[in-house]
């Protein structure tokens, strides 16, 4: 095991829900700007390439294991989009009020509002590791039209999730760690870590 990796991503929220996960079991994890690590380009189609070309990018520069994630609202009715391509939805720079609005925008009349969150999470122990740890965690809810909540980020306002009678956004957030698809992701993750152990 290890105590410390870098956590290939710059979103502040990612930074904080994965530190909070990660507490629990000894291990730091650095945000790949305080090491000067530059944003990695997300080429591909699917959320485990970017996932796995992310972990390597940092874990190169940094000589860390490294964790990536590669996670994004698929909706339904519009064959999955936004997908891998959610930070981006709306276009440069990324925005999470010009993502929501262009989604809202987009469901205007269609009456399937079914959506899911999907996470897949690659650690990589160094740079060239032939045998990345992967898990994927999917958390399904609908879409609305009116944002609610002051929590989380990115379309969280805008995901109702009718178990809990509210928004993403309005879950406290250790629940949210808990059950969200990034939370499903971790604990899989963490039941292969411990195996390894």
């Amino acid at each position: 095991m290890f105590d410390k990796l870098v956590l290939a991503s710059n979103n502040a929220g990612k930074l904080r829900e994965f530190g909070a996960l990660l507490a629990p079991l000894g291990i730091q994890v650095i945000a790949q700007r305080e090491l000067n690590v530059p944003e990695c380009d997300e080429p591909h189609c699917t959320f485990l390439e970017n996932a796995l070309e992310k972990a390597r990018h940092a874990s190169r520069l940094t000589g860390l294991p490294a964790l990536a994630d590669d996670s994004g609202l698929c909706v339904e009715a519009l064959g999955g989009m936004p997908g891998v391509l959610s930070a981006r939805f709306s276009g440069e720079p990324k925005s999470d009020a010009r993502n929501n609005a262009l989604l809202v925008e987009r469901l205007q009349g269609v009456a399937n509002r079914r959506c899911w969150y999907t996470c897949v999470l690659v650690l990589v122990r160094h740079a060239e590791d032939p045998q990345p740890l992967v898990a994927e965690g999917v958390w399904y809810g609908e879409v609305c039209d009116t944002p609610a909540g002051e929590g989380g980020f990115g379309y969280d306002p805008l995901i109702w999730m009718a178990s809990y009678g509210c928004t993403v956004a309005q879950m406290p957030a250790e629940e949210k760690n808990r059950v969200s698809h990034r939370g499903l992701a971790m604990q899989q993750l963490m039941q292969k870590l411990q195996a390894q152990a």
